[in-house]
């Protein structure tokens, strides 16, 4: 009986074995999503940290000294070109223009005079009453005397520029800064710090810089520089706050010079709303459009030594394949440069789990 019993137990213990066995070749053989290789389209973009400025800003400083009498503005308005934004006390300008003024005047009546005396020696010339002498006098007299107008003329001309200046316009339609001087304010044409700056700011810049690798390959894709200006893609702009502007633009000018490693570029937006304001800070956002290109998920890449592998399914097994890729993503997919085929199957999830040669169960995602 206790022999029976033995032999039982071994059996037992035999047939418990060969299960667990017969269970880790069936575990070894594991199931993994798929992928065949196909060719598709995609368009990525690439970001790039931008600073914001009015496509035109003026800092608006005084062009004659004196005391400031008017500010004819708020902080923050919007002002149109010619609008009168200061005064300064026009009182001496004005003396001086009214100077300028009767001395034009005084002058014309000098001319008119020297011209009767003229026309009147000419005819006394003409009868021999006076001599060649007088007679030139009379047209010296009438030349020093046209002079003295045409002096007395550019003096009213500058005093009259001068009084305009005594009222502070606007050169251009724009958003007023701040404003860091008041009535009484003592301001003349060496200040350090404008009366104001006047940001027109209907269309904006958005200045960003691109590595020279990158530009290299932008010009390469294009054929030229101008070709890629012309050609590029619109691009979007992404606010401080992490939206998108409602707007998209273009990008249109690019420095000429490298530095630092690195180029600037400028694109340029509509603001018809003002919803960007000169110094505001965002990101410039570029699509790319990739035609008939190889994409596959990040999931099924794994890493090593900053190197990106995938696990080719050949003949039911996993082969590791070295692969590259584009800089850009998606944030989920790669867009593969090298290494795979159209064709090929690849496991597209939990890559890294995977062991050289595992045998692959595959069950497609497509």
């Amino acid at each position: 009986m206790k022999f029976n019993h033995l032999i039982i137990t071994t059996l037992s213990i035999t047939l418990f074995t060969a299960c667990d066995k017969k269970e880790e070749v069936k575990k070894s053989a594991g199931t993994y999503p798929i992928q065949k290789i196909e060719l598709t389209d995609r368009t990525l973009t690439s970001d790039y940290s931008a600073t914001v400025t009015g496509c035109q800003t003026v800092e608006i400083r005084p062009q004659v000294e004196g005391m400031l009498t008017g500010i004819f503005i708020h902080e923050g308005d919007a002002v149109h070109k010619d609008q009168v934004l200061f005064e300064i006390d026009p009182a001496q300008y004005q003396a001086t223009y009214d100077v300028a003024r009767a001395n034009v005047s005084s002058a014309e009546a000098a001319v008119s005079t020297a011209q009767l005396v003229l026309d009147s020696n000419s005819e006394l010339f003409e009868e021999k009453v006076i001599s060649d002498f007088e007679l030139n006098t009379a047209r010296n007299e009438l030349a020093e005397a046209e002079a003295k107008l045409s002096l007395a003329n550019a003096e009213l001309d500058k005093a009259t520029i001068n009084l305009s200046y005594t009222q502070v316009k606007s050169p251009v339609n724009g958003v007023a800064s701040m404003i860091p001087y008041r009535a009484g304010a003592l301001v003349g044409t060496n200040i350090s710090t404008p009366l104001v700056t006047v940001s027109d700011d209907g269309e904006v810049y958005a200045y960003f810089s691109m590595a020279e690798s990158q530009m290299l390959d932008v010009v390469r894709q294009y054929g030229s520089m101008k070709k890629a200006l012309d050609e590029m893609p619109e691009v979007e702009f992404r606010m401080s706050n992490g939206e998108m502007y409602g707007q998209k633009g273009r990008i249109d000018a690019v420095s000429g010079t490298i530095s630092g490693g690195a180029i600037r570029f400028r694109a340029t937006f509509p603001n018809p709303d003002r919803i960007l304001r000169d110094g505001a800070s965002g990101t410039v956002v570029i699509p790319q459009a990739y035609n008939r290109c190889i994409v596959i998920p990040q999931g099924a890449t794994y890493e090593i030594q900053d190197k990106k592998f995938v696990f080719k399914v050949i003949d039911g097994k996993a082969v590791s394949a070295e692969i590259c890729v584009l800089p850009q993503s998606n944030g989920r997919e790669y867009v593969v440069t090298g290494g795979l085929s159209e064709g090929d199957i690849i496991i597209s999830e939990g890559a890294g789990l995977v062991k050289e040669g595992t045998e692959v169960n595959t069950k497609s995602d497509n």
